[in-house]
């Protein structure tokens, strides 16, 4: 069968195909150890597994077990594949295990389209997603609940080990291997989590908080957080910055914490290491809002856009009216206040709804409801792919718009 005429030449697959040729994949092939001449299963070519999954990010698939299943009866990931087998386990490994490679993707292919002139980097707008984590409520756990779990996970790696020695041929080698495998990952994850609480536990200041510090032994980077709808759930935050002018993510964050105070300057810096300069001007909502957060990312030379917040329960004129500068207010937050009273404050502040609020819509449209993995590492690459994907997309928007004027 031509798989080649069973894909449209304007079908989206191919742009996929076209910008993963444009890649320079040079340290994804470093990591391959079976090579020609030597012992080893033929593998996979990296290039196959990078389009795959951005194809796959696009169409809004997030499992490796559905992208397995649709490359061999949906035609165009048939396509991509062009006859190669892959299997869930290879396509769950390259997805996560890859968070580093991403990283410096996104940086390359980010600097390209500045250098194109689509992205500018003026100036960018940040805004936080929380995202639910794969773990549930009831898996967090206190000091003593937590030491339990560890003994119980420690008792039956032993009893395990003790059943293989006396009888032997009682269960398969591979039955055996599986059991205790499994046995040694819930200890681990246990003491990850214990671990996690102790963490939590120092940055509690009363004695009845940190007794009431709890970690997950499901996925012990998970903090369970106040989301949109109003109720707590077992979630990541993740942090996107976008350039205002072309839509484009050019930052990636991942944290744990329930609120986004100090993650602007921390994007900004990020922004800076990837591409050599600092964006002009900022703009974030009210929950970044600090006096601190302010006169640090003033002091870089960064602008800061973000609304002031109204006290409606002073009577005094000065302190009611956000816009004026107060007495203990430093030379940066002074000039934040009046800077947001302006009309042309105003209207540039307009940008963030249709830059950050507009691609976490996308992100969301595309699957980001619930993270299928666990650790914050390779939460961060899952975010990589949404970012990747969605500048793929978005560039080739531009590309497209350019042709058909010309």
């Amino acid at each position: 069968m031509d798989l080649d005429g069973l894909v449209g030449a304007a079908h989206r697959v191919r742009e996929v195909w076209t910008y993963v040729e444009s890649l320079d994949l040079t340290p994804f092939y470093s990591r391959i150890q079976a090579v020609e001449g030597g012992a080893g299963r033929p593998p996979i070519d990296p290039a196959i597994l990078m389009a795959l999954w951005l194809y796959a990010t696009a169409e809004g698939v997030g499992s490796a077990r559905a992208l397995a299943k649709l490359c061999t009866s949906h035609d165009a990931y048939r396509w991509i594949c062009g006859g190669v087998s892959v299997n869930h386990h290879a396509l769950s490994d390259f997805r996560t295990g890859h968070g580093n490679r991403l990283d410096a993707l996104l940086t390359q292919s980010v600097a390209a389209l500045m250098d194109e002139g689509i992205v500018e980097l003026e100036r960018v707008s940040q805004d936080g997603v929380k995202v639910r984590a794969s773990a549930g409520a009831s898996s967090f756990r206190g000091k003593e609940k937590l030491e339990t779990c560890l003994r119980e996970a420690k008792e039956q790696v032993e009893t395990l080990k003790r059943e293989l020695l006396e009888d032997p041929s009682a269960t398969t080698i591979r039955q055996a291997a599986a059991r205790t495998r499994s046995a040694r990952e819930r200890e681990e994850r246990v003491q990850r989590a214990i671990r996690a609480r102790e963490e939590l536990e120092k940055l509690r200041v009363k004695e009845e908080e940190k007794k009431k510090a709890r970690a997950s032994t499901t996925d012990a980077d998970a903090r369970v957080m106040k989301m949109a709808d109003g109720g707590y759930r077992p979630a990541f935050n993740t942090q996107l910055a976008t350039d205002t002018k072309s839509q484009i993510v050019v930052g990636v964050e991942v944290d744990n914490r329930g609120n986004d105070f100090g993650q602007l300057s921390r994007m900004l810096e990020q922004i800076q290491t990837r591409y050599g300069r600092r964006a002009r001007e900022a703009l974030a909502d009210g929950g970044y809002v600090s006096m601190h957060e302010i006169d640090k990312v003033t002091a870089t030379g960064t602008v800061m856009y973000a609304p002031t917040r109204v006290q409606k329960t002073t009577k005094n004129p000065d302190v009611a009216n956000p816009h004026l500068p107060r007495a203990n207010d430093s030379t940066a937050v002074g000039g934040w206040r009046v800077r947001m009273g302006t009309p042309e404050a105003k209207e540039i502040y307009k940008e963030r709804a249709s830059t950050s609020e507009c691609v976490n819509a996308l992100a969301r449209n595309r699957g980001l409801h619930q993270y299928v993995v666990r650790g914050i590492e390779k939460v961060r690459s899952v975010m990589l792919w949404f970012a990747l994907t969605h500048n793929l997309l978005r560039a080739a928007s531009f590309r497209r718009a350019v042709a058909a004027v010309a």
